[in-house]
């Protein structure tokens, strides 16, 4: 259960009624997100309100008339996912602070600059974001809200959705340290083993990885690596 003072409201009307629960405010973008949670384990306590703030209780039988059920957590997924959800000021911005950043890393991760085929930085699409004065929503998920996103920095970077292919040579011994890299990073679309031992590939992967894939695979592989990004259609 989470505690009084760090939880919030979430309200739904319908039939003339109010339905209030108390919940920890982390989960409601869990939920909204499709991921599977124990709502029992961040409700105040497993009642159903008419008004929270007062405790008032919402009577049984009208629980069961809109839902169809009286079980609190069926109940409360429903109040979260169609209802209303009132955050406090503080709530709000650290929520919308923490969705912002994980939507500038989708972009960073996805994106490449195709003037120069290079990634952009994070703090450059952040910028770009704060020029366009992008609004972001703290109950909407970050794939939802990115192609807004893209359409309102497009006029001030250069930027769009690309992968890369990288084909990758690399000594027996370094591919054992390396093989859960590249599946890490993207896929392997093609690879040979060559007679004197040696492997070679190609590794697809989201344009903004190529710039830590090349460093990583170098420190794996104390810099013996010899990499080259094709150009092309694979």
């Amino acid at each position: 259960m989470v505690d009084l003072d760090q939880a919030i409201v979430a309200r739904y009307e319908a039939h003339g009624e109010s339905f209030e629960v108390l919940i920890d405010p982390a989960i409601v973008q869990k939920m909204k997100d499709g991921k599977e949670v124990d709502l029992f384990e961040h409700m105040v306590i497993d009642t159903i309100f008419k008004n929270a703030k007062k405790g008032t209780r919402a009577p049984e039988e009208k629980i069961k008339e809109v839902f169809g059920t009286e079980d609190p957590a069926e109940v409360a997924k429903t109040i979260i996912l169609k209802g209303e959800v009132q955050l406090t000021t503080e709530q709000r911005k650290i929520m919308q602070e923490n969705k912002r950043k994980r939507i500038v890393e989708y972009i960073a991760r996805n994106a490449m600059n195709p003037q120069t085929g290079a990634p952009h930085p994070p703090t450059r699409i952040e910028t770009a974001m704060e020029e366009a004065r992008v609004r972001v929503d703290p109950f909407k998920s970050v794939e939802a809200q990115v192609p807004g996103v893209m359409d309102a920095i497009r006029p001030l970077i250069p930027i769009r959705f690309d992968k890369v292919r990288i084909a990758v040579k690399i000594s027996g011994e370094n591919y054992g340290r390396c093989y859960e890299d590249f599946k890490q990073f993207g896929k392997i679309t093609k690879e040979e083993w060559q007679k004197d031992g040696s492997w070679i590939g190609i590794v697809e992967m989201p344009a903004g990885l190529q710039n830590d894939f090349l460093e990583k695979i170098s420190n794996k592989t104390h810099g013996e690596a010899d990499t080259k990004i094709l150009k092309g259609a694979g």
